[in-house]
């Protein structure tokens, strides 16, 4: 059995996860969803980057966890790489999936065209969730789309501005990167380096950004699998 502990993106709570864990709990698996705060059912709590690499940390210990799985969507992978290194011997593997990796002093937002997300933040504090035509071409169903934004909520804006801290080499950490080819074919660069690594693995799904809506049933395999892996 696996302990594996599910972090979901942008505007995203623990709720995001319910298909994937099933699958998972249903192969033998211990799974915890973690809603990071400010976010879904934590929405107004004050929230900056290290305060969600703080909630994974947390829920780890408070749980006295071992043998972790730890599973990064989006902007997840930024708290998730970061929350890796410091649950030392109790990690078994990170899973990054098609999400941005922490660079040690960079924010999330670094590496990409993020301008128009930085003005937002910058109006209003927050990242404002995306609206149903935002998710079109990512293989996902109207009654999928439905539920995604009817569950988004506006993500903490300083979680995406304030810089990462790694304290090691990522590349050494054990990992398998999720690339979902429907949001681009290529790994952003920073991964493409770190996918160098003889500690890392890729592996490709052919569907958009959000497979846990999507794809579950996939994604849920796609983690089993991962966690076979030492």
């Amino acid at each position: 059995m696996t302990n594996f502990v599910l972090v979901a993106g942008t505007w995203l709570g623990a709720w995001a996860w319910e298909e994937v864990a099933g699958e998972l709990r249903a192969a033998g698996h211990d799974v915890r969803a973690v809603t990071l705060s400010g976010l879904a059912g934590k929405q107004g709590l004050p929230a900056g980057q290290q305060t969600h690499v703080q909630d994974i940390v947390d829920e780890v210990e408070r749980l006295d966890l071992r043998d972790v799985v730890l599973v990064g969507h989006s902007y997840a992978g930024v708290p998730v790489g970061q929350a890796a290194e410091r649950i030392g011997g109790r990690l078994a593997r990170v899973v990054f999936v098609d999400a941005m990796v922490p660079v040690d002093g960079e924010s999330a937002l670094s590496g990409w065209p993020s301008e128009a997300v930085r003005e937002a933040i910058a109006a209003n504090g927050f990242w404002p969730p995306q609206t149903a035509p935002d998710y079109a071409g990512q293989d996902l169903t109207d009654e999928q789309i439905a539920r995604i934004v009817n569950g988004s909520t506006p993500h903490p804006g300083a979680t995406a501005t304030e810089p990462a801290v790694l304290r090691g080499d990522l590349g050494a950490l054990p990992t398998t990167y999720v690339k979902c080819l429907l949001d681009g074919e290529e790994p952003m660069p920073v991964v493409a380096e770190l996918l160098e690594s003889e500690c890392w693995e890729l592996i490709e799904m052919d569907t958009g950004h959000w497979p846990m809506f999507s794809r579950p049933r996939e994604l849920a395999r796609v983690l089993h699998e991962s966690a076979t892996r030492r």
